[in-house]
């Protein structure tokens, strides 16, 4: 069972979303603990919230956490993580950063904002990469793009698709240029995974903004979404100034890039297991698996 990471007050609007990761706990006294859904306000055990993947009986999904991600994801003891000990620095001597980096290193329990490795899931073989809502927002600096970078160098490599599970903010500003270079970084190796004929599988979870959502993240030959995730460039209310045009209801949701075919499907947590390794198995063919 993945450790209870700390638990640390909202900085800020995004934070306070209420998308907060719940594992089962308990305290000294006999009741079980609960959580309030922000979407249907239904108490519900931590233990069932955990069971159920971290959603709500409405069909609401928590934001979690890589390692618990990937607990509920892949085979049990399969997981096997590349690429750890890289750590951010402050190229540009960003006042604040390099404290903003150590405590988030702290209070997130992680190098960096993304967790990388090989996995099984349903006994198929791939890459996989997990985006770290808890770590700056998943905001996508020089590190971030490395790790991922090498994600689809080793499974071009070792002949494996790619499950990326994508939650960013967007680029790291304290990073400046070199952290939007990461862009065509990471896009680059995408292609020349693709040009290998292997499989790319993009998930977005919520939310997925910026430099991300315009690179890497919508680059997968499939790209499913989870349920009411944010995706999306530009922030609404920016887009809104910038157009001076009402947006339409629902913008930015996955439900709605569904609709504009944006994106292949919107699967529910509970049914990636099955579904992602119904999609690894089809796209097997070829070199694909040795």
């Amino acid at each position: 069972m993945p450790s209870i990471p700390f638990l640390h007050k909202p900085k800020n609007p995004l934070e306070q979303g209420g998308r907060t990761s719940v594992h089962p706990k308990y305290g000294d006294t006999e009741a079980e603990l609960t959580q309030q859904c922000p979407n249907c306000r239904k108490q519900t055990e931590l233990t069932k919230l955990w069971d159920d993947a971290n959603t709500c009986s409405c069909g609401y999904h928590y934001r979690i956490k890589p390692a618990d991600r990937i607990s509920f994801l892949t085979d049990s003891g399969s997981f096997s993580p590349e690429f750890e000990g890289l750590n951010s620095t402050d190229p540009l001597d960003f006042p604040g950063y390099q404290k903003k980096l150590n405590a988030t290193k702290s209070i997130a329990n992680a190098e960096e904002a993304v967790v990388c490795g090989t996995a099984t899931i349903k006994g198929v073989p791939c890459c996989i990469f997990v985006m770290d809502p808890y770590f700056m927002m998943g905001s996508m600096g020089t590190v971030v793009g490395e790790k991922i970078t090498r994600t689809f160098e080793l499974a071009t490599e070792r002949k494996l698709p790619v499950v990326g599970f994508t939650v960013s903010g967007g680029a790291r500003m304290q990073e400046g240029m070199l952290s939007l270079m990461q862009m065509a970084k990471t896009s680059a190796a995408v292609k020349r995974h693709s040009d290998a004929g292997l499989f790319y599988l993009t998930v977005l979870t919520d939310p997925t903004t910026g430099g991300v959502m315009a690179s890497f993240a919508m680059e997968g030959d499939i790209i499913i979404a989870e349920p009411d995730a944010t995706v999306g460039f530009a922030g609404a209310r920016v887009i809104e100034q910038t157009v001076r045009k009402k947006l339409p209801q629902g913008f930015q949701t996955s439900e709605f890039l569904l609709e504009h075919g944006f994106i292949d499907a919107i699967v529910s947590r509970l049914d990636q297991p099955k579904i992602i390794s119904d999609l690894l198995n089809l796209h097997m063919g070829g070199a694909t698996h040795e």
